[in-house]
């Protein structure tokens, strides 16, 4: 018969084994975790670029690049008679970036990001970039979803009431938000997050656990001039 210090061995032994293992999981799962925050990054930035140059926006940033046909003497291609038959009500630009649908640019200056918005949005998609979950911006209800990647919405915890966040549309124009609130909503609360339609924009990732929701709130500041 195995004496009790023999069992204690064997268990010591046991928890050891199991101690090791749950740690290389643990290690395994960041490590995954940090390639695919890399790699979401990295896809987001070749994304961001191909829709500049759709939407006619200098990689740097800046105002669109109007598009000057040879001998129009410098009139831009665009008058302002179409300006103004897409201002009430405005039609959503959408543009195709290797095959899938954008809607914009989402940028929030504090955290120093500039993102590609995905017009729809799936698991497939948000690996990639943020996505609209529902609502628009010429309605004042939008609401993007985005992984919590360090290159995507993983900062958006640190926003404070009053700090900015501008939307690009399509058509170029720019839309700015302010900050008004930052609450954690449960992952299986779709009645919360709805209520994003009192806001005019929404954005939510998800925390940690993947248990809740980091859901920042805001509203436009620039309305009576749109």
């Amino acid at each position: 018969m195995k004496s009790f210090r023999d069992t204690e061995n064997i268990r010591g032994k046991i928890m050891i084994i199991v101690g090791t293992m749950l740690f290389l999981s643990a290690l395994f799962l960041a490590v995954y975790n940090i390639l695919e925050d890399r790699k979401g990054g990295e896809i987001s930035g070749e994304i961001l670029s191909k829709l500049k140059i759709e939407m006619g926006i200098p990689p740097d940033g800046g105002v669109p690049v109007e598009t000057i046909k040879e001998g129009d003497y410098g009139i831009p291609e665009n008058d302002l008679f179409e300006d103004y038959e897409r201002t009430v009500p405005k039609e959503e630009k959408l543009i195709e970036i290797d095959g899938k649908y954008y809607i914009g640019i989402i940028s929030i200056p504090l955290l120093n990001i500039e993102l590609p918005v995905a017009s729809e949005w799936s698991y497939d998609n948000l690996k990639m970039s943020p996505c609209r979950y529902k609502g628009s911006v010429y309605e004042d209800n939008m609401i993007i979803a985005a992984h919590n990647y360090s290159s995507h919405f993983g900062g958006i915890n640190q926003l404070n009431t009053g700090d900015i966040i501008t939307f690009t549309d399509g058509w170029g124009d720019v839309y700015t938000y302010e900050l008004l609130q930052t609450e954690i909503i449960d992952g299986y609360d779709i009645d919360a997050m709805d209520f994003g339609t009192g806001w005019d924009l929404t954005l939510f990732t998800c925390t940690l656990s993947g248990q809740s929701r980091v859901t920042v709130r805001a509203t436009r500041v620039d309305k009576d001039e749109k």
